[in-house]
């Protein structure tokens, strides 16, 4: 046999049959690894380091610098190369619906004001990865690229995928001529022929150049260039992406924060017709959910009056406003349901009778007998016209009736028809509601029919109906009131209704529902601002309807809204003296006690003037004790006083003209001052009221304050009852909101004493004040706190970067920030489970995060990159870090945990060893001068002698804050932890912006003391990991994955050696818990999802040095954390696995690879 060769004698013999064997005979037992290393050792011709063990990183910045590329320009060196414009920071200004932008009118504001409009209106400052698309966390056919692509693109529509309708009448024709023809009467016995007469059809068109001999490769040039003609530029991209599980490592882009709209719905008003035309007739529309009890919109107010009927106004009605003569109205619906109503009611022409004697005419009357009753109607003209003229600014209530929506939108969605047109008669003996199709066939369905479940309810597929309402129910002068509406609603649904026994006012009102447009053109908000697009302003426009939800809706402020709704809802005067019967009241909104201090601040209702000074309500005929369905809207000033009132006066209506008889005599008075101690006053009242004109100086009292000398009715007792809503995004409506932004604002101006409540802050004891009103921010309501959850974030935040000066001392709140804020997140977190994605990241707060929030700047001259609220106040003061840290915080970057802490005793056996050493420490040290309440007296010092104190950068402290919390406030962080990993990260990448040190070595770009906090903390969750993965199996999950997340930002900002030591400490940590398991399943996984998620950076290759020398780097001493743990998997025997000794080496300096390797092999090795 001739003599092998010395390269074949290396080479192993082994199959692979053996190798599994071998390794079953001598892991058997994976959980017990680590009692195999001695055989392993035995067995090795080599006594090396296990190739799986986790050796110190290389240092990656000094490694560049002192290895410049030998690589030419070109795609090898883009590959290798990290580059300069690694990451951007964009101010991208926001999306203005209107055209004109929602800010108050007023120059002069107070703070809290001005941090409000700062907060709608600033830029986005959005931190861009700019190549993170080459990563693998980046997803590129998120929903709105899959439909930009699909625009343009020809709609398929083919036989098989029209379903019949068996309610189509057509169809039902057709099945009955495919069923009654004969096979034999056509060419052929195929369903086609027997709808489409070949015989007279058309030929098709002949092919050219058919049966020409073509080469082969023409042929395929030809349809090559036929395939790439008019091709989409991403043809594959149009297919959907399979139904599979998000990616662990991709992470979704939060949506951009704006106005919260439900589903919407387009209500048309074409024409009101009565039997008889002779005074005009006022409508409104109004949503209500009978099951809630509420009323769900605003009123909508349109007029369909003839111009020769609006004529017998036009000595009491300014110029129409083109903004009041909209007739159609987008309307949205948040919880649409089979209880939501829409409610038209109509008021008329005050005149002399009740409503039953004017409302006689409507039905006795008809169009048909208009000659016969000639004389009568003329009659009747004749007197609704001296009406108009004497009594043309006064109302009363007529008519009403309701179309239960969800009937009609199910009903019209069910229909084949484009359109749909149905009649509505709600006196009908047949049925309170029916239909009739304007079709050559009649046909009739009831309406009465309901359906359950979310597709019933969507506003947004149906198709348009035209509605005709026939039959109106006569007002009811003592059944004016909304439970009255509810009780009448909730019996319309009934099939032996009362109402149906009813004698109806006939009129036809032909009204269009229909889902409303993405971008309606002319349409004016509910504060009359014109949305984009508006080409023309003298069109009519159409309203867009504010909506009341029925339920509360968790959506950020992003608009400056501030509006006010006055319902007076009833009057008792029926012991007053005197003579007070046709009640009205007038309301004004005062901003003194003047007569002229009235404001132009009331909205108009229909085809009147925009504004006006006062709105009075309908009157009842003859009735001492009305009651009231008006609705009152206001647009409040943005800076509210003392002096700011709502004042009510009550006039008794003269409807008889009599010599010496005043039209109008004024019975009583009452009023509501706007703020009550600073706050907005909103609510159900219970007021009394004055006989007499109120005295000098009541706007700054209630009306419940008996003033002297001042007559009252019925004894100074409750008699008008009135509701006051705000829609406001100024007002928190929260007493501990209005508390907390009220006692920031106070330090910012410096205004004391500060009155909240019955209290008076002093500034002694605003300290103490300021502390409990933010520990006290858990028990405000969650709505008012997701509303004004932007703006509440930057205080915090701020209070963490600049402690404040109270009573010449610097208070430090830094600690009841951090606390504040993780009980706010968690909140969200449990209460709005629907929010969250596949991490556990609640869309809110990350949008805050990435488009929102912005580093707070620390003096007051200079610019402003972050939140202005606090900013340019001279009573702020930054606080120097003490020179004295915990001894758990003094963390070597470049080396193991037990070399780097001189406070340690001994070397610890294992990570865990060191991170309860560390977490001890910090415990015994947390009483350090750094968390102390007040800075040092040097600091002090310096700030009253005007020296520049120390920067204090909000990275920095909510990393301090973070490692030094325990207890109940350290778990609320754990939980969501994502949501401060995301904050520092955006706050560091801000920190260098601002500072131009994105383009600065990596070494020097962050202190010391803030990457030892940082290694302490990354030490410190990847204990908790591994401590609790058993018990708290989802937390855990999300700490894993957001970790990971960090680590991976970090790679794009930090020291990337650095970086990688930190990779190093959660991998052994882990790792060493991993073989002390029964069943290492779970912590398995949790170890790949992290790699998976840190080697997904987009920077994987480059971060893997892959044309760097293979010269292992000087360690000044051996790892004795390397040399003694136990994190290691196995080291497989040489001659099973014979590694070449270069990749020895090169292992010294990959990082990322090397750990998704050795995870794998252990991975191999437990399934072998």
């Amino acid at each position: 046999m001739a003599e092998r060769r010395a390269f074949a004698q290396k080479i192993s013999r082994t199959v692979a049959a053996e190798v599994r064997k071998q390794i079953s005979g001598q892991y058997s037992g994976s959980p017990q690894l680590l009692k195999n290393l001695n055989i392993v050792g035995s067995i090795s011709h080599h006594t090396t380091v296990p190739l799986t063990e986790a050796v110190d990183p290389v240092d990656l910045e000094e490694y560049l610098v002192t290895h410049p590329l030998a690589v030419d320009s070109g795609p090898l060196r883009d590959l290798i190369e990290f580059p300069p414009d690694d990451i951007e920071v964009v101010y991208s200004p926001r999306d203005c619906r209107t055209l004109v932008s929602a800010v108050p009118e007023e120059s002069e504001m107070d703070p809290h004001v001005r941090d409000c409009i700062r907060s709608y209106t600033e830029d986005w400052a959005v931190v861009i990865r700019k190549y993170h698309k080459l990563g693998t966390g980046f997803n590129p056919n998120t929903l709105d690229k899959q439909k930009e692509r699909q625009k343009g693109l020809p709609k398929q529509v083919f036989e098989s995928d029209e379903a019949p309708d068996g309610n189509n009448y057509q169809d039902e024709q057709d099945d009955l001529k495919r069923r009654s023809m004969s096979i034999d009467d056509t060419p052929r016995g195929s369903w086609a022929c027997s709808i489409f007469d070949l015989k007279n059809s058309l030929p098709d068109a002949l092919l050219p150049n058919l049966l020409d001999r073509t080469p082969n490769e023409e042929i395929d040039r030809q349809n090559d260039d036929q395939r790439k003609s008019n091709r989409h530029k991403e043809l594959f991209g149009l297919h959907p992406s399979p139904d599979e599980e998000e990616p662990i490592e991709r992470l979704s882009v939060p949506d951009v924060p704006k106005e919260h709209f439900g589903q919407r719905l387009l209500v048309k008003c074409l024409s009101l017709k009565f039997e008889i035309e002779i005074e005009p007739i006022f409508a409104s529309l109004a949503l209500y959910d009978v099951k809630e009890k509420k009323k769900i919109s605003e009123n909508f107010y349109f007029d369909l009056n003839s111009e020769q009927m609006k004529g017998l106004l036009r000595p009491h009605v300014p110029p129409a406003a083109i903004t009041t003569l909209a007739r159609s109205a987008i309307f949205s619906i948040t919880y649409p349901s089979q209880d939501v109503f829409l409610v038209i009611k109509l008021e008329k022409v005050l005149q002399q009778g009740d409503i039953g004697e004017c409302a006689e005419p409507y039905m006795i009357f008809k169009e048909a007998d208009a000659t016969k009753n000639k004389e009568k109607l003329e009659k009747l003209k004749s007197q609704a016209d001296q009406f108009c003229q004497r009594l043309g600014k006064y109302r009363m209530p007529f008519a009403w009736t309701a179309i239960h929506l969800m009937n009609i939108v199910s009903s019209a969605g069910s229909l084949e028809r484009d359109s749909t047109e149905v009649e509505i008669s709600t006196g009908e003996r047949k049925g309170s509601w029916s239909e009739r199709r304007n079709s050559s066939i009649v046909g009739r369905r009831s309406l009465e029919r309901t359906t359950s479940g979310d597709d019933a309810c969507n506003l947004t597929s149906f198709r348009p109906a035209t509605l005709t309402v026939t039959n109106f129910f006569k007002q009811e002068g003592d059944r004016l009131s909304d439970e009255d509406l509810y009780k009448f609603l909730a019996d319309m649904r009934r099939p032996s209704s009362v109402l149906r026994r009813l004698r109806p006012i006939t009129a036809q009102l032909k009204i269009d529902i229909s889902p409303a447009p993405e971008n309606p053109h002319y349409c004016l908000t509910p504060e009359l601002l014109q949305v984009k697009l508006y080409p023309d302003s003298r069109v009519r426009p159409t309203r867009e309807i504010l909506e009341f939800p029925a339920r509360d809706v968790y959506v950020p402020n992003t608009t400056y809204r501030n509006l006010l709704y006055i319902y007076p809802q009833s009057l008792n005067f029926a012991n007053r003296q005197g003579s007070a019967r046709n009640i009205t009241v007038k309301v004004q909104f005062m901003y003194g006690e003047d007569p002229s201090n009235a404001m132009p601040v009331i909205f108009g209702k229909s085809s009147c003037s925009e504004f006006s000074k006062e709105a009075y309500t309908a009157v009842v005929y003859h009735n001492r004790s009305p009651d009231f369905h008006e609705e009152i809207k206001v647009k409040l000033p943005a800076t509210l006083t003392d002096h700011h009132h709502l004042l009510f006066t009550f006039y008794h209506v003269s409807c008889q003209q009599k010599q010496n008889t005043p039209l109008e005599t004024p019975v009583g008075y009452t009023w509501i001052p706007m703020l009550q101690n600073g706050r907005l006053k909103t609510g159900q009242f219970c007021l009394p009221v004055s006989l007499e004109k109120p005295p000098q100086a009541y706007s700054v009292l209630s009306p419940e304050v008996p003033l002297p000398g001042m007559k009252w009715v019925d004894n100074h007792k409750g008699v008008f009852n009135v509701e006051v809503v705000a829609v406001s995004s100024i007002h928190t409506q929260d007493p501990y909101l209005d508390k907390f932004f009220a006692l920031v604002n106070a330090l910012d101006e410096h205004m004391f004493p500060v009155r909240i409540g019955d209290m008076r802050i002093m500034e002694n004891n605003l300290e103490n004040e300021l502390k409990s009103s933010i520990s006290a921010l858990n028990s405000s309501q969650l709505e008012p706190v997701v509303r004004f959850l932007h703006l509440l974030l930057d205080k915090l935040i701020l209070l963490v970067v600049r402690p404040p000066v109270i009573a010449g001392q610097i208070v430090n709140l830094g600690q009841a920030s951090f606390e504040a804020m993780a009980s706010i997140i968690n909140r969200l977190h449990k209460n709005l489970e629907g929010n969250h994605d596949q991490h556990g990241r609640n869309s809110l707060l990350a949008s805050y995060i990435y488009y929102v929030f912005r580093l707070p700047h620390t003096y007051s001259n200079s610019p402003s990159p972050g939140p202005g609220g606090l900013g340019g106040s001279v009573h702020y003061a930054t606080m120097a870090r003490s020179a004295v840290r915990p001894a758990s915080l003094n963390l070597n970057r470049s080396r193991s945990l037990s070399n780097s802490n001189p406070d340690i005793s001994g070397t610890p056996t294992s990570p865990d060893d060191e991170v309860r050493s560390i977490i001890g420490s910090k415990a015994m040290d947390r009483s350090c001068n750094r968390m102390s309440s007040h800075t040092e007296t040097s600091s002090f010092l310096q700030t009253l002698t005007g020296r520049l104190p120390t920067k204090k950068l909000f990275h920095e402290e909510l990393a301090l804050q973070w490692v030094v919390c325990s207890g109940g406030v350290r778990e609320s962080a754990l939980q969501q932890a994502w949501f401060f990993f995301e904050l520092m990260v955006k706050s560091m990448v801000h920190h260098l912006y601002f500072n131009d040190k994105l383009d600065a070595p990596r070494k020097s770009r962050f202190p010391e003391r803030f990457m030892d906090d940082i290694a302490a903390l990354v030490s410190t969750i990847a204990s908790d990991i591994v401590s609790r993965f058993q018990k708290d199996t989802e937390m855990v999950e999300r700490l894993n994955t957001s970790l990971a997340f960090f680590l991976n930002d970090l790679l794009s900002v930090m020291d990337r050696g650095f970086v990688f030591s930190l990779i190093k400490t959660c991998y052994k940590q882990v790792s060493s818990k991993l073989y002390s398991l029964p069943n290492p399943s779970v912590l398995v996984s949790l170890r790949l999802d992290f790699l998976r998620i840190v080697c997904s950076h987009e920077h994987y290759v480059t971060l893997n040095l892959p044309c760097s020398l293979l010269t292992p780097p000087a360690s000044p001493s051996p790892s004795v954390s390397s040399a003694t743990s136990q994190f290691c998997s196995i080291s497989l025997p040489n001659r099973v696995l014979d590694f070449p000794q270069t990749y020895k080496t090169r292992r010294l300096q990959i990082c990322l690879n090397y750990l998704c390797l050795s995870a794998n092999s252990i991975i191999w090795q437990d399934l072998c």
